[in-house]
């Protein structure tokens, strides 16, 4: 059996940082890594969304999940995501994952063909299959057009080796409707940021995020008050981050937005995403971290 408490808690969706030619840069990732180590995160889910993952080549992702796993060591967990468009490069991805010894792999289902919800459990089904590794499935509609059934979530939950869900879908509810469908023996975590202590309420165990690696400290400190059902200072604080949330949305991109406040708040040059992202100006995100620096400080 899969140990489970290793899945409790914030995970920081990794950036990807690359050098002045574009390429990965893993030293600077891995100073990264072990920022947010320091700072209580649980663990980082790497090569997402947020890492541009489907930016990256599959050498290149390989690159990052082997600069996070040597930097994050044995006591901090590490959830690589192996979500490709063909099924034969997930699988790829997830044995290299289960080789330098990942945690757990993740996978959005294939993306750009709209596909029926068989052909999606034959993709997810394949790379399960292939490795001994825990798998956690991600759920994010809006960008993959395909949105989980709680129905299709409690066949997978049957699988021992199927442990979690990362639910990016925006209702709320769906914590609870995937709770009900897969048991409580089951993570569930909170993908929707703005609305984690929502998704705690309603169901999740723990959350991961693309905003957590700009502000991990206040994400740390919303888990621990939601898990001592201190709701009240938790909305407060929710507030807080969804203040600095839509500071970030309202750049030309977020991902640009994200590195350049790493790099101001944690002194690693986080450079730029890749194109076709938008860059972001230093002068941009400067309020957004001098923002965020308050509310940490006001957390005493």
């Amino acid at each position: 059996m899969t140990d489970l408490s290793k899945f409790r808690g914030v995970f920081c969706a990794l950036n990807a940082i690359y050098d002045k030619n574009d390429n990965i840069d893993a030293k600077k990732i891995k100073e990264l890594v072990k920022v947010y180590k320091s700072l209580g995160v649980k663990g980082v889910y790497a090569c997402g969304s947020t890492g541009e993952g489907f930016l990256l080549s599959t050498e290149e992702r390989k690159q990052v999940a082997a600069a996070v796993k040597e930097a994050a060591g044995d006591d901090f967990t590490v959830i690589v995501h192996v979500g490709c468009a063909s099924t034969k490069e997930s699988i790829e991805l997830a044995k290299h994952a289960e080789s330098i010894g990942a945690d757990a792999v993740s996978a959005v289902p294939s993306v750009y063909y709209h596909l029926p919800a068989e052909s999606v459990k034959l993709h997810w089904e394949a790379i399960i299959n292939a490795t001994d590794v825990p798998f956690i499935i991600y759920n994010i509609p809006q960008l993959t057009g395909f949105d989980l059934s709680p129905a299709m979530l409690a066949e997978f939950a049957k699988n021992e080796k199927v442990i979690g869900v990362k639910n990016s879908a925006d209702p709320v509810f769906l914590m609870e409707r995937y709770r009900v469908a897969a048991g409580d023996d089951f993570i569930i975590f909170n993908g929707s940021d703005e609305q984690f202590v929502g998704g705690r309420i309603m169901g999740a165990d723990a959350g991961i995020g693309g905003t957590y690696g700009c502000m991990p400290e206040l994400f740390v400190a919303l888990d621990k008050l939601v898990n001592e059902n201190k709701f009240e200072e938790a909305k407060k604080l929710q507030y807080k981050i969804n203040d600095c949330i839509f500071d970030l949305l309202a750049c030309k991109s977020l991902y640009g937005a994200a590195k350049q406040v790493i790099s101001l708040r944690f002194g690693i040059d986080c450079g730029q995403p890749r194109s076709p992202f938008l860059p972001v100006s230093e002068d941009e995100a400067k309020p957004i971290a001098e923002k965020i620096n308050k509310y940490v400080k006001e957390l005493g």
